[in-house]
């Protein structure tokens, strides 16, 4: 099959590449000319600009944008829209909030254009071992495009969600409970390596865990070799960012009023890596002095 693929970072760029080694033709665009050099390379066909990525394809037509989520996928969706025409397809495989893609998806029929919406889990593994692919849209149109999504996934590793939107939503719970899995794996070797008197070695630990274990994962896959790379984590500090993901998770929870606590206290848990001095943690250490008079430690 053909598509055209907008944005060749780090996921989009061995997206394409997966792709032209399935025998697909790719027309790959992206503002970073390099990227565009390397996946010409690759073989796909370049583009300097959006309109020519568009005027390589062949109606009707299909485009995926692999973009941070927000305004960056918004714009481009906007700057598409009148160079495309009614019957081509959109496929939006970065992260955006579900809500928003029901709207562009509704923004977009009034073109008779249609966006498919399609959660993407892989990350840099994605190219040798295919990625997981969640879907959304209109059921005839995934089927239409089925080979794209064999090519990319791992073995059973797509399937169609629902409507426009439901691909996106199962992704952000998804990511959820990644959040969720990372934090109790983090909690559990720290837990461990606390335990001095034993001289844990934890590389070891991790690695006998993913054979046989009720908690091997591909999570524990990747944490044998951060820990062999570096056992103590001296080269990284406690700092945690959230893409956002987590967030929509704890707030649809809300709003659908569905208690998700391991989910919640995972993404606090970030918030917390990411402050030095805690204003919270020195009034719990300022009240404690204060009823009971026990010590604190003074600053400066």
């Amino acid at each position: 099959m053909e598509l055209g693929m907008i944005g060749l970072g780090r996921m989009g760029g061995n997206m394409a590449q997966r792709l032209l080694r399935g025998g697909h033709r790719v027309v790959a665009y992206d503002a970073n000319g390099e990227a565009v050099a390397a996946s010409q390379g690759q073989g796909a066909s370049g583009a300097a600009s959006l309109e020519e990525a568009v005027a390589l394809l062949t109606p009707p037509r299909a485009v995926w944008l692999m973009l941070p989520h927000g305004p960056v996928t918004m714009d481009i969706i906007d700057r598409l829209t009148p160079l495309l025409a009614a019957g081509d397809v959109i496929l939006d495989g970065g992260n955006a909030n579900y809500k928003d893609t029901i709207g562009q998806a509704e923004k977009l029929a009034g073109y008779r254009i249609e966006l498919m919406d399609v959660g993407t889990s892989g990350g840099v593994w994605g190219l040798t071992e295919g990625y997981s692919l969640m879907v959304g849209g209109k059921l005839e149109t995934f089927r239409r495009l089925e080979p794209i999504f064999q090519t990319l996934a791992a073995d059973k590793g797509y399937c169609y969600a629902g409507p426009a939107g439901a691909g996106h939503f199962v992704k952000m719970v998804h990511n959820g409970v990644e959040y969720a899995l990372m934090q109790a794996y983090a909690e559990g070797f720290e837990l461990m390596a606390a335990k001095t008197e034993f001289d844990l070695d934890l590389a070891a630990i991790a690695e006998t865990w993913r054979h046989g274990s009720v908690v091997r994962s591909w999570l524990l896959d990747l944490a044998v070799a951060a820990l062999e790379q570096d056992p103590g984590l001296e080269g990284l500090e406690a700092y945690v960012e959230d893409s956002g993901e987590g967030r929509w998770t704890v707030q649809e929870s809300v709003e659908l009023a569905v208690p998700t606590p391991t989910i919640t206290l995972a993404l606090q848990q970030r918030f917390r890596s990411r402050q030095e001095q805690p204003f919270g943690a020195k009034l719990l250490a300022a009240l404690r002095n204060q009823f009971g008079g026990h010590g604190v430690r003074r600053s400066g």
